[in-house]
């Protein structure tokens, strides 16, 4: 046999049955929401930092 996680010790990943197109819809639509909160975090720490004097 010739797959290379067989010799270098890479697991095989189980198929999860989602469809790929909507798993990325999935995923992306994730993490859109996640760079939202990301940014809407990072405001309040620079208004944070501001109040106390440190202001960027």
């Amino acid at each position: 046999m010739l797959t290379p996680g067989r010799y270098v010790g890479i697991a095989e990943v189980e198929d999860d049955g989602e469809p790929f197109e909507e798993k990325m819809a999935r995923l992306t639509k994730e993490l859109g929401e996640m760079f939202e909160e990301s940014d809407r975090l990072q405001e309040q720490i620079k208004k944070n930092l501001e109040v106390i004097g440190f202001g960027i």
